[in-house]
């Protein structure tokens, strides 16, 4: 049993190194490119220095000219919010878990191949699991096992918790990647208030919905209530629609970027184009 969990681990990675080393990672990085630089020391003045760098106050306590010196702060961290909710784990076919797991791999190895460091937050109703912040493939190889393998508890979804809980972890500016099929109540808010401090994205796993022809009076059972009812999906494949434009400008008009992944769609693609897009929004507002 190990050796099959052991396999697919490895598989999983191989997977997804390879788009990753070729495509995402340098877009990772253009995107998320730190937080600029941090002091390191001082040394003294030699011709040529930029004057503006002078440490005027160590230039008068030792009566020779001495000048700052940085260094890029390129380091991160990185946490990744992952719904394990029973709407994500009980589709048809498992693909909402598989896309999920894909596409939370996709960012760790990108975000680890940059020398970021990356946690993740594990949820439903609850907290379930947190894996601190850290670096390195083995760190990464942890997570990815937690992504594919960990059975949560609970079945529902709370997202005001899960922020919650991110907010008490984080406690420097931080990039964060919310992966969730949004289906809570009463937690934008609590992402205003994140948004404000870190870089908050928000990725919503989708279903592919009804299929066009579907009509007339079914029973369904929810996935994470467990309680059944009669729906018409008539009037459901008709709303079907509102929700996702709902969310996306939800999300904007509380500062955080949205993207919408549907299940079984091209991970490397879908990321590869939000952040070109989060790119040329970043350079049009900077005015460069």
């Amino acid at each position: 049993m190990l050796d099959e969990v052991e396999s697919r681990l490895r598989l999983l990675e191989f997977r997804c190194r390879r788009p990753v080393e070729h495509l995402l990672a340098g877009e990772y990085r253009s995107v998320f490119r730190g937080r600029g630089v941090e002091f390191e020391d001082v040394r003294p003045y030699q011709p040529g220095d930029d004057v503006r760098t002078m440490d005027w106050k160590v230039t008068a306590r030792t009566g020779q000219p001495h000048i700052k010196r940085y260094i890029e702060e390129r380091e991160q961290f990185v946490y990744l919010l992952v719904d394990l909710s029973a709407s994500m784990r009980y589709d048809e076919g498992g693909q909402k878990r598989e896309t999920l797991v894909e596409a939370a791999t996709l960012l760790t190895l990108a975000a680890v191949r940059n020398q970021d460091r990356v946690g993740l937050l594990l949820f439903t109703e609850q907290v379930e699991e947190v894996i601190p912040p850290g670096k390195g493939r083995r760190h990464a190889l942890r997570i990815l096992d937690a992504l594919q393998n960990f059975q949560p508890e609970g079945r529902g979804t709370d997202l005001a918790e899960a922020l919650q809980c991110f907010g008490h972890l984080a406690r420097r500016p931080s990039i964060a990647f919310l992966l969730s099929d949004f289906l809570s109540e009463a937690f934008l808010l609590d992402l205003q208030a994140l948004a404000l401090r870190h870089d908050f994205n928000a990725i919503q796993i989708g279903d592919r919905g009804l299929p066009s022809l579907a009509s007339g009076l079914l029973r369904m059972e929810d996935a994470e209530s467990g309680q059944q009812q009669v729906v018409d999906l008539t009037a459901m494949a008709a709303k079907s629609a509102l929700p996702e434009a709902g969310l996306r400008q939800e999300l904007l008009a509380v500062g955080v970027d949205g993207l919408r992944l549907e299940v079984g769609a091209d991970c490397v693609e879908a990321l590869a184009g939000f952040f070109q897009a989060r790119r040329r929004r970043d350079f049009d507002d900077s005015g460069e």
